[in-house]
């Protein structure tokens, strides 16, 4: 399975203006293929009801809901805290939280990582200190594998940053849950995301470097979608913006 990329959304059901499912829908509407599902102080059997709302939703664009946490609730892609467990359970698609060198390099079976804070957050405040762009781009250098920028991305300036110091993908928790319109938001976002990866595929035309093919699609659906009426190594380089396929 293709590690996520692009604009990455996380739960958080306490911070949402509206139900996850209509925050979730209003998000795919945008152009996000790839959800985090973290409310982990629900029951187990709520988890699995909620996952299996949020994985109707990405079903209709292809898309892919993550579960925090080892049980993956009936699907198969799973991220992990930094904690553990290790080693990491053998499903399809594992991520793992982290936050300096040292976590990166106890990483092994993982598919990829997110690296945070980038900057500032308000779902964490005091959290940190912050990696800020410098710091985030040498933690993607001495990665193992890509990279998701986490931690006060809220804006396409911070999004373009992001991208250009070298990561796949920027997860996003506060700019979505909070948002009075997540669809305009996400879009916003997924096309910075876009133009920052513009340049590279440029290089690639020219034969310059290889990028995958997979990823979000350069045409963000913004209106008229029936998702927004419902409730230094062989590390891939950031994605364009294709339909995502498992």
């Amino acid at each position: 399975m293709t590690p996520p990329s692009g604009v990455v959304v996380l739960t958080d059901r306490l911070v949402a203006r509206e139900g996850l499912d209509r925050v979730v829908a209003g998000a795919v509407a945008g152009g996000v293929r790839w959800v985090v599902l973290r409310e982990k102080d629900l029951p187990r059997a709520e988890r699995v009801a909620l996952a299996a709302d949020l994985r109707a939703i990405l079903a209709d664009v292809g898309g892919t809901l993550i579960v925090a946490g080892p049980d993956p609730l009936g699907g198969d892609a799973v991220h992990l805290p930094a904690a553990g467990p290790y080693p990491p359970p053998t499903h399809p698609l594992v991520g793992r939280s982290c936050h300096d060198r040292s976590e990166l390099d106890r990483l092994t079976t993982e598919h990829y990582a997110t690296i945070s804070p980038v900057w500032p957050t308000k779902t964490k405040p005091g959290y940190g200190p912050p990696l800020l762009v410098a710091g985030l781009g040498s933690l993607v250098r001495a990665s193992p594998v890509p990279l998701l920028a986490l931690g006060g991305v809220e804006t396409p300036e911070q999004v373009i940053a992001c991208v250009q110091a070298g990561v796949v993908g920027v997860a996003v928790l506060g700019a979505l849950m909070r948002a009075e319109d997540p669809a305009e938001t996400a879009a916003s976002l997924t096309s910075a995301y876009v133009e920052a990866v513009t340049p590279v595929l440029t290089r690639t035309r020219r034969g310059v470097t290889q990028v995958p093919t997979s990823g979000l699609r350069p045409t963000v659906p913004t209106q008229g979608s029936s998702l927004t009426a419902r409730s230094g190594h062989c590390r891939p380089q950031p994605q364009t913006a294709t339909k995502e396929s498992k």
